[in-house]
């Protein structure tokens, strides 16, 4: 862990380097960020509340299915839900007095995300105050925290991840005071409990009870608050509990092998834990039970109410993902995927750095040499273990997404950020084994330039990458299909195709509820009729998307005669899947159906279809060297191009030929 000593360490004032990366956060948001990242930062937040905020249809994902829902509403509920509810009361008026419109895909994206980015300031301010407690260099560590690309990208979007890595640094800020607190009590009242035993005279021995007595309780602190996090963390996400293991172990263990704290006080801050969490546990199982109807008022009143009645989401998520059949659905991956793939690729440089630290301790505690190893009770072991133990016991899980582990990052940049300072040479501060903090040892390590440069070209990539590259077509697309909605004649029925594409948050097309009974002002019940279908066809084979295609045509024409239904067909494609679109319509004729580009988004990364490159460096038949190389650079500037150019979301407008019949 890097430091810069304890005893006469003065913060530096200027900190201007972290406030340029935390206005680039807010910016980033604003902007917004095109790149979608994972479905479920929409289809786990904005997809489900906009249903229930909006009248609207929205595509509500199998977690939280009635029948069994295996997360909490609590939390989207919170970050997104009270946005939403605000746009709900001022869209009217915005409408009616600006003619401006509110509920726009923009704001629907943006003002979630936006609660998200002010809370994981959050987690700044945690370690900025960790390092403030043990006088530790904040400034470098905050500047390393700032421009991660997890801070940027992850912890701006809408993921239960995000929450989890707020929740987990406000655990470690409070663990850390905790400990700072117990250990100087502590060592205060073994001092005067040593005098008070050496005392020659009552009147000493009254003297040093009475200072002893005197001394602040320490046990107990901040007890609710550690519980109340814990239990909404499990409640957000039911892996937290990896995540609040370590400082909760620490907290509990607090001062032990002292003369003051002994085992009795380690289980009277167990049982206290326990019920300082019961409330907000059984807040949310309520919450929970009226929000997917186990629980309703009419129950309750009638006195009706069972063990059925009430829904513990957590329970639900643990039966799920203990079954191997389970997890399979959504990939199996290999037991190390977390420690030698996810931590590299979130943390690069500083989870290489985290990683090798972490071998040479597991190395010098194989030869005892326990002089090179950090005292148990340490602010240091805290952010090891905080680091390690959530990342290992993630890894029993044979699941295993990057997204999963970013809660390390405050404990792996508090360890090891300024080893990517600005080429200092960073030290390493432990307490030695004999409980005393006036007596140190220094451990220096040499700064390496390359693991700074390692480190911000990787953030800048990944940033630009998650941030708009990867599937940055898709939400641009939303908005254009939500203008198209909005602008088209009325009844005339819009169908999507989409493929080697994530899904289409349906929420931001703000499609009309159809499964809802309206009452008219003559009392006549009805219901709206869809005019919108999407068909998402995820990687399925050029061959087969062209078939449905046809299909759905030959469906819409007989529509079309029979009950005179206009309707608009689309399909949406990574720019290289043309050339192979395009030879089916040719294999097939023109006869059947036609097409026109209506729009292409840019950029737009589909990793799972990566465009092939291939540049054409034939220049044999050119005479001399010099229009060879001509030929080779011309022809390398037409591949570079194209391949550039294939980086998009095409939108084609697929329609019959005036002169054609029906599809066979």
């Amino acid at each position: 862990m890097g430091h810069e000593g304890m005893s006469n360490y003065k913060p530096p004032a200027k900190a201007l380097p972290y406030w340029i990366f935390a206005g680039l956060r807010v910016a980033l948001t604003l902007v917004p960020q095109t790149g979608y990242i994972h479905p479920d930062e929409f289809f786990q937040s904005i997809e489900v509340i906009a249903g229930d905020r909006f009248d609207i249809n929205v595509n509500k994902p199998w977690e939280f299915n009635a029948t069994f829902p295996i997360r909490s509403a609590l939390v989207p509920q919170l970050v997104v839900g009270l946005p939403y509810s605000i746009l709900n009361v001022l869209s009217p008026y915005f409408s009616h007095y600006f003619q401006l419109p509110l509920r726009t895909p923009y704001l629907l994206v943006v003002l979630p995300r936006l609660v998200i980015c002010v809370l994981s300031f959050i987690t700044d301010y945690s370690l900025y105050k960790i390092c403030c407690i043990y006088s530790q260099n904040y400034r470098v560590r905050l500047v390393i925290f700032a421009s991660s690309f997890v801070m940027m990208t992850y912890a701006t979007h809408t993921f239960s991840n995000s929450i989890e890595l707020i929740l987990n640094s406000i655990l470690i800020y409070y663990v850390s005071r905790c400990m700072a607190c117990s250990e100087k009590i502590v060592l205060q009242s073994d001092h005067f409990k040593e005098r008070y035993d050496k005392a020659p005279t009552i009147v000493e021995r009254v003297k040093y009870y009475k200072l002893r007595a005197s001394l602040p309780s320490h046990s107990l602190n901040h007890c609710v608050v550690l519980a109340t996090v814990t239990v909404l963390g499990i409640f957000n996400r039911p892996t937290f509990i990896a995540f609040a293991f370590p400082p909760i172990a620490f907290w509990l263990q607090r001062g032990l092998g002292s003369r003051s704290v002994g085992f009795w006080d380690f289980h009277v801050r167990i049982i206290t834990f326990i019920f300082c969490g019961i409330p907000t546990a059984v807040a949310i199982i309520l919450a929970d039970s009226f929000y997917f109807g186990y629980l309703t008022l009419s129950e309750i009143m009638k006195l009706e109410v069972g063990m059925d009645n009430f829904l513990v989401t957590p329970l639900n998520f643990l039966r799920y993902n203990s079954a191997t059949e389970n997890l399979a659905q959504h990939g199996i991956h290999g037991r190390y995927q977390h420690f030698l793939v996810n931590v590299p690729l979130l943390f690069n440089a500083l989870g290489v750095i985290g990683l090798i630290s972490f071998g040479k301790m597991i190395n010098s505690a194989s030869k005892r040499h326990w002089l090179e190893l950090p005292r148990i009770q340490s602010v240091e072991s805290l952010m090891i273990a905080c680091f390690i133990i959530p990342i290992a016991l993630l890894s029993i899980f044979p699941h295993q997404e990057p997204r999963f582990i970013i809660p390390v990052l405050l404990p792996l940049v508090f360890l090891h950020g300024t080893s990517l300072g600005y080429g200092k040479s960073a030290t390493t501060v432990a307490y030695t084994n004999n409980n005393d903090p006036s007596h140190l040892y220094v451990r220096k390590t040499p700064k390496i330039i390359r693991w700074q440069v390692i480190w911000w070209i990787t953030n800048i990539f990944l940033t630009l990458f998650y941030g708009f590259l990867h599937q940055g077509g898709v939400l641009p697309l939303a908005s254009h299909i939500f203008h198209e909605l909005k602008a088209k004649p009325e009844l005339t029925h819009v169908h999507l195709f989409t493929s080697h594409t994530y899904s289409l948050p349906t929420a931001l097309l703000q499609l009309k509820n159809t499964n809802k009974i309206y009452t008219s002002s003559t009392k006549h019940r009805y219901q709206l009729k869809q005019d919108f279908f999407l068909y998402e066809e995820g990687s399925k084979d050029v061959p087969e998307v062209y078939d449905n295609i046809r299909r759905t045509l030959r469906d819409c024409e007989k529509k079309f005669h029979n009950q005179k239904i206009p309707y608009r067909l689309y399909y949406a494609m990574p720019v290289n899947l043309f050339p192979e679109f395009m030879e089916h319509i040719l294999m097939n004729g023109t006869r059947d159906l036609s097409y026109q580009t209506t729009n292409v988004f840019y950029p737009h990364v589909t990793t799972e279809k990566l465009p092939v490159l291939t540049f054409n460096f034939d220049c044999f038949l050119v005479e001399s060297l010099s229009l060879c190389l001509n030929h080779l650079t011309t022809n390398f500037s037409n591949d570079l191009f194209q391949l550039f150019d294939s980086f998009g979301l095409l939108l084609l407008r697929i329609e019959v030929p005036d002169n054609a019949g029906y599809i066979s």
